[in-house]
């Protein structure tokens, strides 16, 4: 079933729980409900919202998460459930027995999707992909020649200009991929743990001091997905400068769920495709399976009817 992803963001906003549903009363507004069950992902960019602690339970209970961003409206955290697959504990098991090759194979697997569709973005915006589809051919078990670094440089300058920089801690442009790879992380954790995996657990990302190492893989096949969305709606109107204090700036980010990708050669709202990507991940770590189902390609077009939806709070 495809989930939600809700965004509160209207000033003073209070969530509650009654019967099964998640109640979200706004002032001089009546009250709206969504049943829990609906619900993927909850974005909370209201610093002023007030919870009953049932709403936590509750939907983590159902298996959502919840994010909830600071005064700069970047997320600051996030909530998963810790019990979400009926074979967790084998499934854990395997995900630390699985052996360095596999690792290293599934991390090679997951560059080269991200190198083509880095070129496939090229191609949208430049009119060329400036050697990367043949690049991704190039990478290696474990991306040993750091192709994935090689492909940047070229990538960013071509995509934003030479005088962009990639920064985690800046505004404006930077703020806008910032926000997207966020929410794209948080359904990233989401469907990992969703899959019955350990999220701490890399393939290649390694710190004790992160989490979600293994969310911060997989995540790396759909991060040209955002910067696809980041430029088309600079080249639609959405302006940088005024950054993600604007809620039609971030309304802008979150539609990127509604659009419809290809995955292991099947068409998917992009939501369903990061839950079809984990499940494979699941299945190759395992051993069930050898080869991972990752994106193909920019999204096609927007999706009618049974697509991720985006309620406003």
């Amino acid at each position: 079933m495809l989930k939600k992803t809700v965004e509160i963001a209207t000033p003073g906003t209070r969530l509650s729980v009654k019967s099964r549903q998640l109640v979200i009363e706004r002032s001089g507004l009546p009250a709206a409900s969504l049943p829990i069950e609906d619900i993927g992902v909850v974005i909370v960019d209201d610093t002023r919202a007030i919870y009953t602690h049932a709403v936590f339970i509750s939907l983590l209970e159902a298996g959502a998460t919840v994010m909830v961003s600071g005064t700069d409206y970047l997320p600051a955290g996030m909530m998963l459930p810790i019990d979400a697959h009926h074979v967790q504990t084998e499934r854990h098991r395997a995900q630390v027995d699985a052996s360095e090759p596999t690792r290293k194979r599934a991390w090679q697997a997951i560059i080269k999707s991200k190198i083509r569709n880095q070129a496939e973005v090229l191609k949208a915006f430049a009119g060329e992909d400036a050697g990367l589809a043949a690049m991704a051919n190039r990478v290696r078990s474990g991306d040993p020649d750091n192709l994935e670094a090689q492909a940047a440089q070229r990538y960013w300058p071509r995509l934003f200009g030479k005088s962009f920089r990639r920064d985690r801690g800046a505004d404006g442009l930077n703020g806008l991929l910032n926000y997207g790879y966020a929410v794209i992380r948080a359904a990233t954790a989401r469907a990992i743990v969703a899959a019955g995996l350990i999220p701490s657990l890399g393939v290649f990302h390694r710190n004790r001091s992160n989490p979600f190492c293994l969310a911060d893989d997989l995540m790396e096949a759909y991060r040209p997905h955002v910067d696809w969305r980041v430029r088309k709606s600079l080249d639609e109107g959405v302006e940088e400068s005024r950054g993600l204090a604007e809620r039609q700036t971030r309304q802008a980010m979150l539609s990127l769920f509604n659009e419809t990708i290809m995955v292991a050669g099947r068409r998917w709202p992009l939501l369903l495709g990061i839950q079809t990507s984990a499940t494979s991940l699941a299945a190759v770590l395992t051993g069930e399976k050898a080869k991972l189902a990752l994106p193909e390609g920019l999204p096609l077009a927007l999706s009618v009817g049974n697509e991720a939806e985006e309620e406003e709070g």
